[in-house]
């Protein structure tokens, strides 16, 4: 499935912005969705997931209250909307796919990956 994350941005520190992923694929509601982020000097981390029809969400202790990941299958879209930025979510986010259903947060577990989006956070 091909993946194309956009929405990313500079905000100041406190605000919101909502990525958004949109996948190629006619069965998209079978994959399980996931967002990572990359930030400068770091390893790739898992940031939140979906299941296939959007009934169980993960998500990183880091991110977690200020984070919603959703999706809407009509569109073959995912979302990542951001609450309350921190310097510290500045990263590159990607978007990506597994299609089997897993709780696994490990990235080697999703096949497709979106090309990523730059969030800059300034405080």
């Amino acid at each position: 499935v091909q993946l194309q994350a956009f929405g990313g941005g500079l905000v100041q520190a406190g605000g919101s912005l909502r990525l958004s992923c949109a996948a190629s694929e006619p069965t998209f509601s079978s994959y399980v969705m996931g967002w990572f982020r990359q930030a400068p000097g770091k390893e790739r981390e898992f940031v939140a997931s979906i299941s296939w029809g959007g009934g169980t969400t993960y998500y990183a202790d880091s991110v977690k209250g200020r984070f919603t990941i959703s999706r809407d299958n009509t569109k073959n879209t995912v979302y990542l909307q951001m609450n309350s930025l921190k310097p510290d979510d500045t990263a590159v986010y990607y978007c990506a796919a597994r299609n089997f259903p897993s709780a696994s947060r490990a990235e080697t577990t999703f096949a497709s990956w979106g090309q990523g989006t730059q969030v800059t956070v300034s405080s």
